[in-house]
């Protein structure tokens, strides 16, 4: 339960439409004079803030690459005792162990995508453990990322405010409240950026303002202003994404205005370290975002009145400082994602200027070891939600004859990618009145975990493939969709996966048996299918998910698509043609050449 020392104020249901134009205040940071700290009337109090990120319902330890990280030295997590880290139930506990001594100054906050691309056990049940897990963690305050728009913003405000949905007790899989009742998150969900179309109205709170035992801390809660370019957007029809730096400036004065001068932004968009970094490494040693991050721009403009940035979305581990426009170091962190980290943020609050002295915030990284004690209360809720859910994901649908993973070759291939794509292009679901597709087109980033060839959660044989195995691949419940793009738009799709909104970070799509093309760079070479070039002219049935069918990923192509025919769910499909092509073996990696 929340101390009796924190109490919360929520606010900017409505942005103020006159925010804009107030005045924004000058930096925060201040230089404490000496004094004793934490006594009830002393002019400083130590506050402690713990986050983390990108926890995507992971309430059971995440396996393989999921529950891995880099340590110093060039070792990762396996060579811990037990091996890997993350798993709610050990999360619990090193929060709790963390926050000793700091009971009554303690706040634990998130910065999005808690839910949406959930394993099964979270996601068969519309994401309502993972809430309830979340309740039980006690956490405050988290901004939406953009996967908690993934069963679009009506399913986000319920999570926030509870009810149940009426989803046919178990159709495709999914049971909302299975106790009858779902009360919502206790934690307050923020999304300051997001306003009803041509509005100022935003669909949940911009802010919170946490009083700690009389220090009250500002949080201005944001998800990335391109989600609409990364859901599907039946989900986000009728919102606005504001951008970024605009809404937590105009903020700045609003809270002000409310006495409350410490502000921390809560953002899900984030910045990317090479991938060697260790978990606990910091900008300067050895984990410098990379300069086209997009977190560096936001973070360079945010107002100086804003003294600590928790980013999230890239689901990689740092702790930067990133100059703000008045030339002072602020911080940025990020704690990976899956809960194998959260992140440990001391700082000063003086209690004269009302302010967080800036120079006081340190922060670091924290692993999630396997060696602790698991929380009781998670433990309790992952076995309740396991009884419910083993019926179907216990079920073997097939086999592998080895590990099919989401590695990639140097075009961006990767085996996991084609057996999906053929799974797709293998559906009768998606014919309907039309022909039958000839190509077929997944988004890597709908692709999530990997098929393990040792993995027996259930029991299972080696290589023997659970529902829920393959439900954890591709979580979304999205459906595959055929229709018509003549050979030009084809080949436009593919330059659009380093153009355009993925010019910075390229996005390959998957391709399925029979189409291959070559690229060198930016440019495209050849396009073929079954050995014969693409024509320009020539209108092809191409299969793909509704997401990507919607525009989503930067592919706005698809719009332009014709005969548009909605067939079943990509996980029925992918379970379909597993279970006839068993045991399943990786094929070569020859459909995408970079040159």
């Amino acid at each position: 339960m929340r101390s009796t020392s924190i109490s919360r104020l929520t606010g900017g249901a409505v942005i103020a439409a006159t925010a804009v134009a107030l005045a924004l205040a000058g930096p925060g940071a201040a230089t404490a004079a000496p004094g004793d700290k934490n006594t009830p009337n002393g002019p400083e109090i130590e506050i402690q803030l713990l986050s983390f990120n990108d926890f995507h319902g992971n309430l059971e330890p995440p396996a393989g690459s999921s529950g891995r990280l880099n340590l110093p030295g060039g070792v990762t997590t396996d060579t811990l005792t037990p091996p890997g880290v993350g798993g709610v139930e050990y999360l619990a506990t090193h929060l709790a162990q963390a926050r000793q001594g700091h009971e009554k100054n303690s706040l634990t906050v998130a910065a999005g995508d808690l839910i949406g691309a959930s394993p099964l056990l979270s996601g068969a049940f519309h994401d309502e453990p993972s809430i309830e897990a979340l309740n039980a963690l006690h956490l405050d305050v988290s901004a939406v990322g953009n996967h908690e728009f993934d069963e679009g913003y009506v399913e986000l405000l319920r999570m926030a405010d509870g009810g149940c949905l009426d989803d046919g007790d178990g159709a495709n899989n999914q049971n909302s409240c299975p106790d009858g009742s779902f009360a919502g998150a206790d934690f307050d969900f923020l999304a300051a950026n997001v306003v009803y179309d041509g509005t100022n109205e935003t669909i949940l709170p911009a802010y919170s303002v946490e009083n700690v035992r009389g220090a009250k801390i500002g949080f201005i809660g944001m998800t990335l202003e391109e989600t609409p370019d990364i859901v599907t957007a039946a989900g986000v029809a009728g919102l606005d994404f504001k951008d970024e730096v605009e809404t937590a400036n105009a903020l700045v004065p609003v809270l002000r205005a409310q006495g409350v001068n410490a502000i921390v932004v809560l953002i899900h968009q984030g910045g990317t370290p090479p991938s060697s970094a260790a978990y606990n490494a910091a900008c300067g040693n050895g984990a410098e975002i990379a300069a086209n991050s997009p977190i560096i721009p936001i973070a360079q403009n945010l107002d100086p009145a804003i003294d600590l940035i928790v980013s999230g979305h890239t689901h990689a581990p740092y702790i930067c400082n990133i100059k703000d426009p008045a030339g002072q170091d602020r911080l940025v962190t990020s704690a990976s994602s899956f809960g194998r980290l959260y992140t440990e943020t001391n700082l000063t609050y003086d209690r004269r200027t009302k302010d967080i002295v800036r120079t006081s915030v340190e922060s670091a990284n924290m692993l999630v070891t396997r060696n602790v004690d698991r929380d009781p209360v998670q433990t309790d809720l992952i076995a309740k939600y396991k009884e419910l859910v083993a019926p179907i994901a216990s079920e073997v649908i097939g086999s592998i004859a080895s590990t099919i993973d989401r590695t990639t070759n140097a075009g961006g291939e990767s085996a996991l990618g084609d057996l999906i794509a053929d799974a797709q292009l293998a559906d009768p679901s998606v014919i309907g009145p039309y022909a039958a597709p000839q190509i077929a087109l997944m988004n890597p980033g709908g692709i999530r975990t990997d098929l393990t060839y040792s993995a027996s959660a259930w029991g299972e044989a080696p290589g023997e493939v659970t529902y829920e195995e393959a439900f954890n691949v591709q979580p979304f419940n999205n459906y595959l969709v055929s229709l018509d793009l003549t050979g030009a738009e084809i080949k436009q799709l593919l330059v659009q996966q380093w153009s355009g909104a993925n010019a910075a970070q390229p996005k390959i799509l998957q391709v399925s048996e029979g189409f291959a093309y070559t690229y060198s760079g930016t440019t495209l070479g050849t396009v073929t299918l079954n050995g014969a070039p693409l024509v320009d002219t020539t209108v092809y049935r191409v299969v793909t998910n509704n997401f990507l069918a919607g525009g989503g990923d930067g592919f706005p192509t698809f719009l332009a698509a014709d005969n548009v025919y909605y067939g079943g769910l990509d996980i029925d499909a992918f379970a379909a043609y597993l279970s006839a092509n068993s045991p399943y073996a990786p094929t070569p990696l020859d459909r995408i050449i970079k040159q």
